[in-house]
């Protein structure tokens, strides 16, 4: 009635949730770009300073996915890590923009309360498959 069923072994399950996660960071990294763009714009329209912190903001928040996404076709495990690197640092530094912007008032706390939390949210899923990955013997094997 049923066929048969490989088991997988906790090398090849740490892999597939590790794809899990990846794509659920590029994902997540692609629609906060999206609205990081849209309060860029907003930034714009605030005056000489509020325009260069939303230009900076606007790099490193951008930056995050493009970095994760080309991770996904990292060759071996050290070009993977690095990769996941710069966007943990982009994710960073683009807290360090979004809470300058408060402090200056070209925003308001509540106004950029989702942005703060998913650069944070960001960061800290981006650290975990760092560290997934650094314990992982396969990742950047192909698998």
């Amino acid at each position: 009635m049923f066929g048969k069923t490989r088991a997988m072994s906790t090398a090849q399950l740490l892999n597939v949730l590790i794809g899990m996660s990846d794509s659920i960071i590029c994902e997540r990294a692609f629609e906060f770009a999206s609205r990081i763009l849209k309060l860029c714009d907003r930034l714009d329209q605030r005056g000489s300073s509020a325009r260069l912190v939303g230009r900076q903001l606007m790099e490193c928040g951008t930056s995050i996915g493009s970095n994760a996404e080309e991770a996904q076709e990292g060759q071996t495990k050290p070009d993977y890590i690095a990769k996941m690197s710069i966007s943990r640092k982009e994710a960073r530094e683009t807290t360090y923009w979004l809470r300058l912007i408060i402090k200056n008032g070209y925003a308001t706390t509540s106004e950029l309360m989702w942005e703060v939390s998913e650069a944070n949210q960001l960061l800290a899923m981006i650290r975990a498959a760092i560290r997934t990955a650094k314990s992982s013997p396969n990742r950047g094997n192909g698998l």
